[in-house]
């Protein structure tokens, strides 16, 4: 007997939302201090002076001033 038995359910077919990582202010802007500098996973952009570095490698600054990007 040859016909097809029922076909299961796919196991594609979800998708996770954007992680809404990059750089959030950019060089020449003026940033308080706790603002956000970067989104990132992993270390691909490396903090400088007066950066702090969050446990999901996020950026911030720590004191108020411009943002410079340097490299």
């Amino acid at each position: 007997m040859a016909h097809k038995k029922a076909g299961g359910s796919s196991r594609n077919g979800r998708d996770s939302a954007g992680r809404r990582l990059g750089v959030k202010r950019y060089g020449g802007q003026f940033v308080s201090g706790g603002s956000i500098i970067v989104r990132q996973r992993g270390l691909k952009f490396k903090p400088g002076r007066n950066v702090g570095v969050g446990s999901d490698d996020t950026l911030f600054a720590k004191v108020s001033g411009k943002v410079v990007f340097s490299g």
